[in-house]
């Protein structure tokens, strides 16, 4: 950790436990050039900027995130934790869920699919985009120097498509439903919080507003209902 300086270090520290020693000196290294790299954060690139400091051969820093064994929940713990004690002091902590979709056509790329862009996308017009779509979960966050909260990401989860899912026997669980899970891991986690979770019309589904009403003391929902929603019970048989 001699790259990162003292008064940073006891932030940092909190994420030692997801790695194994070698693997967390070269989490260090990457981070450090993550943040002094400009262009493209590949790893080929913050290994040029960090240069001399990074030990070892360069193909053991690719492995990091393609072959080496670290805990992505305990990493995502210790940030959860950082955020909530330093930043988000004031109760109920604001949360943004929404989902991202992240270009990626290469052959043997994991999880791939075929999803809508809703940015580049009209109500005439779909534009479809091949690769990874994500659902996110973070935490508003009000720093003195910007005029807007900034959103900062705590969990993913990685959404797959119904034909991927049938062709891997896995169960498939829609964006809401991913959501959901995130949520319930936070409320877990943070024992004694309360928390307001704005989402899209996407995220505004009966189990999403099932599970906030069974969580009302910690959680409430915002988000956008249909024209015709019903909200109220069905009639009595």
């Amino acid at each position: 950790m001699a790259i990162i300086p003292d008064f940073l270090r006891p932030l940092v520290r909190p994420f030692a436990d997801a790695f194994t020693r070698p693997t967390f000196k070269r989490f260090i290294l990457l981070m450090a050039g993550a943040v002094l790299t400009h262009g493209r954060r590949t790893v080929s690139n913050l290994l040029r900027t960090v240069r001399g400091l990074a030990p070892g051969h360069p193909s053991s820093y690719h492995r990091v995130f393609s072959r080496r064994r670290w805990s992505i929940w305990t990493l995502a713990r210790a940030l959860t934790g950082i955020i909530l004690r330093r930043f988000a002091d004031d109760e109920p902590v604001p949360l943004a869920g929404d989902d991202s979709v992240d270009e990626h056509r290469g052959d043997t790329v994991y999880g791939k699919g075929r999803h809508r862009d809703p940015v580049r996308s009209t109500k005439s017009y779909t534009a479809w985009r091949w690769g990874h779509e994500w659902v996110v979960l973070a935490v508003l966050v009000k720093f003195p120097f910007a005029t807007r909260p900034w959103a900062l990401p705590v969990l993913v989860a990685l959404y797959r498509t119904p034909q991927w899912n049938r062709e891997h026997s896995r169960r498939h669980k829609t964006p809401a439903r991913l959501l959901r899970q995130l949520g319930a891991v936070l409320v877990r986690w943070s024992v004694g919080r309360r928390f307001v979770l704005a989402g899209d019309g996407g995220f505004g589904s009966h189990e999403m507003a099932a599970f906030a009403h069974r969580h009302r003391r910690r959680l409430t929902l915002i988000s956008r209902f249909s024209p015709d929603a019903n909200l109220d019970e069905p009639p009595p048989p």
